[in-house]
């Protein structure tokens, strides 16, 4: 049975503010006590009086079809994937687009196709440039060399679950220079709470695919219980969050933590069993669904799809979220990636052509989004 809260929708952690970019499964649900909100007396922090305040987004580079990954280059140059083409892209600082290559046996469709990318933490050194894609039997982690063009295509995770939707697909080497997958279940709710298959999970690995050392279960599996893990990111202390689509209800920030349950699909939002780790913020379908995460100058930065806003979420030093800020609602239409660049700012994607959105003039677009 899938726990659910029903309750007010309110800006404030662990209340509802779900969304699924996707399609909703079936489920029941009962519903656990309330928690309490400002007026009955909660803890919830407010916005940090001193949060950083974006400035204006600057258009950096137009006329590109569902950027849904950036990751950057030692020397500031971006490397940007496009879902459905399966084209990764170089654009630069300046905004200068040139495609580097197709990525081959990339099967789009649905919430499937080329997703995550991410530069290896030794790319001076060894030019490896990884993506994680769709292809016709699995979802899977590929490593290339990106010497002149990328060369040498070593798989090095496959057998993810593939399926039309819920797909994840973040690619990112943490603090421990190990790499993280993000996975979706695949509508096979059942794939979440199984420790043995690959859907559902954070994953941690090596840099060439092996169960990194000291995972919690001798595989490469991290966290289980998820139904659609899409965005990661470290703070300032090492602490891991992650965005994560709901069914039709609740959408989540986490806490990500070594070997935890996260519970789907017998939690969506908060529940009541201490078996499940409860997330650290919840969302209503219709201001969320959110996509790319990242960290910057003490908050947490989360590009909302349906939601069609970036969500602003102060962190104490604690690690303890405050009051979600919109930002930019409604203007761009849906969001779907959240990068820090290299000199501070924030890169962020447009979605619309990605069949669930309406195309504005320039869609898709990158956005640079200056922090003061």
């Amino acid at each position: 049975m899938k726990l659910r809260r029903t309750v007010p929708t309110v800006l404030i952690p662990l209340l509802s503010l779900t969304a699924c970019s996707s399609g909703n499964a079936t489920g029941t649900a009962s519903t656990p006590p309330p928690l309490p909100s400002p007026s009955t007396g909660s803890s919830t922090p407010p916005a940090s009086s001193n949060a950083v305040s974006p400035g204006q987004p600057r258009v950096l580079a137009t006329g590109l079809s569902v950027p849904w990954a950036i990751a950057f280059l030692p020397q500031g140059d971006a490397m940007v994937t496009e879902r459905n083409t399966a084209r990764l892209l170089r654009v630069t600082p300046q905004g200068r687009v040139t495609e580097v290559g197709k990525i081959p046996d990339v099967e789009p469709a649905g919430e499937g196709g080329l997703l995550g990318v991410t530069v290896s933490p030794d790319y001076p050194k060894d030019h490896f440039i990884y993506v994680y894609y769709s292809a016709a039997k699995d979802n899977r982690v590929v490593r290339f060399t990106y010497e002149n063009g990328l060369t040498n295509p070593h798989p090095i995770v496959t057998g993810i679950p593939v399926g039309s939707n819920h797909n994840g697909g973040r690619l990112a080497f943490g603090p421990d220079r190990m790499l993280y997958i993000t996975t979706g279940e695949t509508y096979r709710t059942q794939l979440a709470q199984d420790k043995n298959s690959l859907g559902g999970k954070i994953l941690r690995v090596t840099p060439d695919g092996r169960p990194a050392p000291g995972n919690p279960f001798g595989n490469r599996v991290w966290t289980w219980g998820h139904r659609n893990v899409q965005g990661l990111a470290w703070d300032d202390h090492e602490r891991l969050y992650a965005t994560e689509f709901g069914q039709d209800t609740y959408d989540e920030i986490n806490l990500i933590q070594k070997g935890h349950n996260y519970g789907w699909p017998k939690v969506e939002g908060v529940g009541s069993d201490p078996k499940y780790t409860n997330p650290l913020l919840t969302w209503s379908t219709d201001e969320a669904s959110p996509s790319g995460l990242a960290y910057a100058r003490g908050s947490l930065w989360a590009a909302a799809l349906r939601g069609k806003r970036l969500w602003q979420i102060p962190l104490s030093d604690d690690g303890k979220v405050g009051r979600p800020i919109p930002r930019f609602e409604g203007r761009y239409g849906r969001l779907r990636a959240a990068v820090r660049a290299p000199d501070g700012s924030l890169w962020i994607t447009t979605s619309n052509k990605d069949g669930r959105g309406n195309p504005q003039p320039g869609d898709d677009k990158i956005l640079v989004i200056p922090l003061s």
